[in-house]
Order: C-alpha cells, then structure tokens, then sequence
C-alpha cells in the first residue's frame, strides 16, 4: 500500500471511531434518560460536535471554517456527500448481515427495528431544524421532511392520493430491494422495521399523524411501487 493509501485507510479509520463512539453515547443515552431526553441531548451535542469538527478540520487545512471548501467545486462536495449517503446504506446492511450471520434473521431484525425506533425519530428533528419546520405543521411539512431523509436522496419516491388531511408515500425504487432483485432474491421483508419507522418519523413531524402501511414486503405489491405507506392527520376536536 502507498503512504496515500495508508493515509486514507488511516482517515476512514477515524470516521469509523468517530461514528461508532458517537452512536453509542446516543444509544446509551436512550437506554438511561429515554429517547425524547436522548434526542434533546443529541440537539445539544450534536450542534456543538459540528462547530468543533469544522474549527479542527479549518485549522489543520489552514483556513476558517467558512472558507473550509471555498475551493472546492460544488459538484465535487455533492459527490462526497452522495458517497457518504451510500455509505449510511452500506453500513446498515453489513451490521444486518454480520449479526444475521451470528444470531439468525430474527434477531438481526429485532436489532434493526429498534435501531429504526430511535433514528427515524432523529431524522425527523434534524429535518425540523434543518429546514425550519414548525411543530404540527402537518402535510406540507411532512412532505418536505421526507424529502431530506437519507432514503429520500437515494431511493426513488413519490407522493399519491394527496387530501387536505391526509397523503400516500410510495418508494417506487428503493436500492436494496433492486438489488436483491437483480440477484434474483425475493423481497427483503422489511414491513416491520418500516412500521416503526413511518410511523415514528411522523409522530415527531407532527403528533397528529398516524400511520398504516398500505403495503410493505412481505406483502404483495404492485410493480411500479415497493411499499407505500398512508399518513392521516387526526381530525381537530
């Protein structure tokens, strides 16, 4: 390996600490204060671990934080960015696949459902604060926090059946189910897993929303959409 070579693998070890460490601090914190007092305390630590990430990173490159990637061209930014939203997919299948092969199926989706317990919740408020969305503030504000979410950058999507209360999201092309297909693999069984995090995801959008799959492997689906899911806002007293 070149010194390069040897300096990127070196770089990726870092992320792979930095994140590994991080998520356990947020999974413990669930595990001692609760997931609403965990997520409060990820607003706070989070916030500060960005300004910090970007005052070291500036300083070793010998700039500011806001002149970080003023050189930088932005398709090339975005690439990154991409790669490391794969990269989110990726991680997610070997843990499956690593404990599946440990412990079974079973128990590999028990471990991912209640990982998706904890971060759909989490995506959802990073998106209210990314975006500036109010508290209860209903479809449009769902619709545009879906929009933001990891899937929603990688997967292929759409919304149908639109009312004044109510909206259906279909994945019309999701990675890891095409991917299985072209290996000639059946659907990968993921309804549970989307149940919490559907619904999860919209409860902290807005609490009004409940959630019902229309249809999630390994239900039967149509072929121009994977699983579909229908959010309705409850009706004002």
């Amino acid at each position: 390996m070149t010194q390069k070579g040897k300096e990127i693998a070196e770089l990726a070890e870092v992320i792979r600490q930095l994140t590994a460490h991080y998520g356990l601090w947020l999974a413990e914190s669930v595990a001692e204060l609760g997931l609403e007092a965990a997520l409060d305390a990820e607003k706070e630590a989070g916030d500060r671990l960005v300004q910090v990430i970007q005052g070291k990173l500036g300083r070793a490159l010998g700039k500011d934080a806001d002149g970080l990637l003023a050189d930088v061209d932005p398709v090339l930014i975005g690439n990154v960015t991409q790669a490391l939203r794969t990269s989110w997919l990726a991680a997610d299948g070997v843990w499956f696949q690593a404990v599946e092969g440990q412990a079974g199926m079973v128990t590999a989706k028990k471990i991912n459902d209640t990982c998706w317990t904890r971060f759909a919740p989490l995506e959802a408020r990073r998106a209210k604060d990314i975006l500036g969305l109010p508290d209860n503030g209903g479809i449009e504000a769902l619709k545009a926090a879906l929009a933001t979410r990891m899937y929603g950058k990688l997967n292929t999507w759409e919304f149908a059946e639109e009312t004044a209360n109510s909206v259906v999201f279909r994945m019309t092309d999701c990675r890891v189910q095409t991917a299985r297909k072209r290996k000639g693999l059946a659907d990968y069984p993921c309804k549970s897993g989307g149940v919490v995090e559907y619904t999860g995801f919209s409860y902290e959008i807005d609490p009004r929303f409940s959630c019902e799959c229309v249809a999630c492997p390994p239900d039967r689906h149509p072929e121009k959409w994977v699983c579909a899911w229908r959010f309705s806002l409850a009706e004002s007293e």
